[in-house]
Parts: structure tokens; C-alpha cells; sequence
């Protein structure tokens, strides 16, 4: 994961967040340290922390003094309804000015949702 191009403090903290969506961080479970996911990463510490600092600043993650860093209550939640407004915006609303152009109705979008997702 970590080599697309983006900051590696964004990647990082990313990561932390796909793991919380998908449960493996559960809400109040304890995050890897910033030396931890250095390690992992083969990456600066000062990276590693920058990552997890911004999910503090967001709300996801809250330090216990002496402890470490764990996950906060509702975190998921929280990052669920982000990531559903960031896919609205990057792919339905570009998919909805396209059907637009070509004329489509709602109706007609909602049928080739329909067949295209029996195809799975």
C-alpha cells in the first residue's frame, strides 16, 4: 500500500481507517504504535506519527497517557459516512451529469444498476 505517490502520512493514516472499517481495529481497540508502524513500514517515525496525529485531529483516534493510542467510540460510523460522501461526490455525481447528457432518466439509471449488478 504504501507506494502510489501520495504522502506517506496519508497512506498511513488510511490504512488505520481501512482497518477500522473493516473491524480488525475494533472501536476502543489499541492502534500499533508509531514505532510499530514505522517498523512495519520501513518508514521515519516522525512519518508514522504525522499519520495517527490526523486521525487525532479528526476524531478517530485518542491517546490514553502512558498507554498508546486506541480507537475512538463511533469512529467507524464516523468514517463510514465520510467515505460515502467522498463516493458520492468522485463517482455518482460524475455518473449522474454523464446520464444527463445522454438524455437518461433516473428511472433508466436504475436499470442498468439493476442488470449490471445481477452480473456479480
Amino acid at each position: 500500500m504504501i507506494d502510489d505517490g501520495r504522502p506517506l502520512f496519508l497512506q498511513i493514516a488510511e490504512q488505520i481507517e481501512a482497518s477500522i472499517i473493516d473491524g480488525s481495529l475494533p472501536e476502543e481497540g489499541q492502534v500499533p504504535s508509531t514505532n510499530e508502524l514505522a517498523a512495519f513500514h520501513r518508514i521515519n517515525p516522525a512519518t508514522a506519527a504525522k499519520g495517527v496525529n490526523q486521525l487525532v485531529a479528526d476524531g478517530v483516534l485518542y491517546k490514553r497517557r502512558g498507554i498508546g493510542m486506541f480507537v475512538s467510540t463511533g469512529a467507524r460510523t464516523q468514517l463510514l459516512e465520510r467515505r460515502r460522501e467522498e463516493f458520492a461526490k468522485q463517482y455518482v455525481a460524475p455518473l449522474l451529469m454523464e446520464a444527463r447528457r445522454l438524455g437518461m432518466d433516473a428511472e433508466q439509471i436504475k436499470k442498468m444498476i439493476d442488470v449490471w449488478g445481477d452480473d456479480e
